[in-house]
């Protein structure tokens, strides 16, 4: 499967990119999470394919919240299955705190990847313009940090997926977002490109397919290209989510099995 970041690159990756349409030139920023498409709890589960073989399994868990300062919080669990965990088991959780407008305030993730397992927070600072960067190799006993300036209100790779379901943009159109993973801030682009349908045990969707410009050197130096399939209508559904990445590994595509309100 490669190195041992590749299911958080492809998970992430696929959640993370679909935030960038949300600060785009035809967007409009969003006060709350109380958006057409979102609901206030809701959770979507995937089913995992790796070069046409059932490889895990992914769960993304939203859950709104009262108060001034709060929007909600995202949780997202990745577990591999069958063959693909024989040849490398991974079991990751990561949690996404977000706040008005769905800016995100912090992230934190647990990572059990093959042999290795890292515990990596990030805190997103709106008033010092400031991201904090911790990962701990809890295995080799060493920390890396780093710090970035960024603008006062950030994405990180999960909650700009529940900002781009509550938008419209047409095939054809583009938008720029700022996003960072707490390494390193771009402003990303994300291109609507047509309507498709997508078939899976759920049934048959009419959808808009969307390619985000995240790969090559843009927030990751690896070469690839991912594309989201939100449903054409006021759910905005992500029934499908694909990462073509170079020959050596191959196609990751993610197809929606179940969703609960």
């Amino acid at each position: 499967m490669g190195g041992s970041r590749l299911w958080l690159l492809t998970i992430v990756l696929a959640v993370a990119a679909v935030s960038t349409v949300v600060f785009g030139q035809d967007a409009a920023r969003p006060q709350t999470a109380s958006q057409p498409g979102i609901s206030s709890h809701e959770s979507l589960e995937y089913d995992i394919e790796w070069r046409l073989i059932p490889a895990g399994t992914a769960k993304l868990t939203w859950a709104a919240m009262t108060g001034a300062n709060s929007s909600g919080e995202l949780r997202l669990h990745i577990e591999s299955a069958g063959l693909v965990s024989r040849l490398f088991r991974v079991s990751d959780d990561y949690t996404a705190s977000l706040g008005l407008n769905l800016c995100t305030q912090n992230t934190f993730l647990s990572a059990h990847e093959g042999n290795r397992t890292r515990e990596t927070r990030v805190v997103f600072d709106a008033q010092t313009h400031k991201a904090s960067y911790i990962e701990k190799d809890l295995v080799k006993s060493s920390t890396v940090i780093k710090d970035i300036e960024i603008p006062s209100c950030v994405h990180d790779v999960l909650g700009g997926l529940l900002v781009l379901r509550s938008l419209k943009l047409e095939p054809g159109k583009t938008a720029q977002i700022p996003i960072s993973d707490g390494k390193k801030f771009v402003q990303a682009k994300v291109e609507s490109q047509q309507r498709e349908e997508v078939k899976n045990e759920l049934g048959t969707f009419k959808t808009v397919r969307y390619e985000i410009f995240l790969f090559d050197n843009v927030l990751f130096k690896r070469s690839g290209h991912l594309h989201v399939w939100l449903t054409d209508d006021d759910w905005r559904l992500p029934v499908q989510l694909q990462v073509r990445l170079n020959l050596t590994i191959g196609t990751i595509t993610f197809r929606l099995r179940k969703q609960e309100k």
